[in-house]
C-alpha cells in the first residue's frame, strides 16, 4: 500500500472568496480523517468554529504548515496568490483554469506541481460540480440586476448557452418575470441578427480558446439598447464578449461602449453557505482517493499536469498559440 499523503486546506485569499471546501459534517465520509489539516479559523466565516473539525477528527494548523502538506485542496486554487509558493511535488485538487490562463499553467509547471482539476471531473457526461455551476448563473443573475436597478419583469433578455451555468440563470429570470430568449453555441448567428432587440444579454458558454473571433464585437456595444447590459458569467477575457474583462464582487461592473458590464468570476461565493454545503459533499468523496493514491477513472481523467508535466492537449495548444 502506498503511503498516506497529508492534505491542507488553506483559507483562500482571493477578494470575497468565501466558499470554503470540506465541512466537519462531511468528514464523517473520510476514512482517514487524521490526514486532513485546516487552516486556523478555516470555518469562521460559515460560523464554524475549529473545534467542530477536530471534533470530526481532523487537525487545525497554522497557515505555514497546512501549505506544506502534500495534496492542497482550496475551490478557486488557480487564483490563490500562494500558488507559486508552492514546492515541487506538491498536488493541488481545485478549480485550476489553467486551459484558459497560462500564468497559471507556467506556476503549475515551474513549481513541478501535479494538479487535479474540478472542472474536468465528470461522472458520465454530468459535471460533479454541476451544483456549483447552476449556482454561478443564479448567484450573477441576482447581483447582477442589483447592480443594474432594473427588476427582471421588465427585460427582454437573452441568455447564450443551455449548460448548468445557463440554467441556473434562466431559472431565477423566468421565477422573476424576464421575458428569456435562449440561444445554444450554434445559434449565434441568429443571435447576432436579434441582439440589438435585447436589454439584458447573459453570456454563459465556455468560450473555446481556439477561436479568434467573438459573439459580441467591442464595434457591436454602440448598437445595443440605450441602457443595456451584457451579464458575462464565463467571464473569459475578451473572450465570447469582446469587450468583457473580469471583474470583482466588491467592484463587479464597468461600462463600455455605453453597455454595462458585468463580468465577477466567482459569484458562487455571494451564496457562500449553499455552496460550500455542495461543495462538501463532492470534495469529501475523493479525499481518501487523494490520500491513499488511489485516484478512480474520475480522477484521473481530471489529472492535467503531473510532476509539472502537462497532461492535458488542451492546455498545450494555448500555449502554443501564446
Amino acid at each position: 500500500m502506498n503511503s498516506l499523503k497529508t492534505v491542507g486546506f488553506p483559507i483562500n485569499d482571493k477578494e470575497n472568496e468565501k466558499r470554503r471546501s470540506l465541512l466537519p459534517t462531511d468528514l464523517k465520509r473520510i476514512k482517514h480523517t487524521g490526514m486532513i489539516y485546516i487552516e486556523e479559523g478555516y470555518g469562521e466565516v460559515l460560523g464554524i468554529p475549529d473545534e467542530a473539525y477536530v471534533k470530526s477528527g481532523a487537525q487545525v494548523a497554522s497557515r505555514k504548515e497546512i501549505l506544506d502538506k502534500d495534496i492542497i485542496c482550496d475551490a478557486k486554487i488557480g487564483d490563490a496568490a500562494y500558488l507559486a509558493e508552492l514546492r515541487e511535488g506538491q498536488i493541488i485538487f481545485g478549480w485550476v483554469h489553467a486551459v484558459q490562463n497560462r500564468e497559471i499553467t507556467d506556476a503549475i509547471v515551474d513549481n513541478k506541481l501535479t494538479a487535479y482539476a474540478w472542472e474536468d471531473m465528470f461522472e458520465l457526461t454530468r459535471h460533479l460540480f454541476w451544483r456549483n455551476n447552476q449556482m454561478a448563473g443564479e448567484a450573477a443573475v441576482m447581483h447582477a440586476y442589483l447592480c443594474y436597478g432594473r427588476m427582471p419583469y421588465e427585460t427582454k433578455v437573452a441568455v447564450l448557452g443551455k449548460g448548468n451555468v445557463a440554467q441556473g440563470a434562466i431559472k431565477i429570470l423566468t421565477k422573476l418575470g424576464a421575458d428569456v430568449t435562449i440561444y445554444d453555441i450554434q445559434d449565434e448567428t441568429l443571435f447576432k441578427k436579434d441582439f440589438k432587440q435585447y436589454d439584458v444579454v447573459v453570456n454563459a458558454v465556455l468560450w473555446d480558446t481556439k477561436r479568434k473571433d467573438h459573439i459580441i464585437y467591442e464595434r457591436d456595444l454602440p448598437e445595443m439598447k440605450h441602457g443595456s447590459m451584457i451579464v458575462d458569467i464565463s467571464c473569459d477575457k475578451h473572450g465570447g464578449i469582446e469587450s468583457s474583462v473580469p471583474t470583482t464582487i466588491e467592484e463587479p461592473y464597468f461600462f463600455k461602449g455605453g453597455v454595462m458590464h458585468y463580468a465577477v468570476d466567482h459569484t458562487p461565493s455571494l451564496f457562500y453557505k449553499t455552496t460550500s454545503a455542495c461543495i462538501s459533499v463532492i470534495v469529501s468523496r475523493y479525499i481518501d482517493e487523494l490520500i491513499t493514491d488511489e485516484p478512480d477513472d474520475i480522477l484521473k481523467k481530471s489529472l492535467i499536469i503531473e510532476g509539472g508535466v502537462i497532461l492535458d492537449q488542451r492546455i498545450k495548444d494555448f500555449q502554443n498559440r501564446c
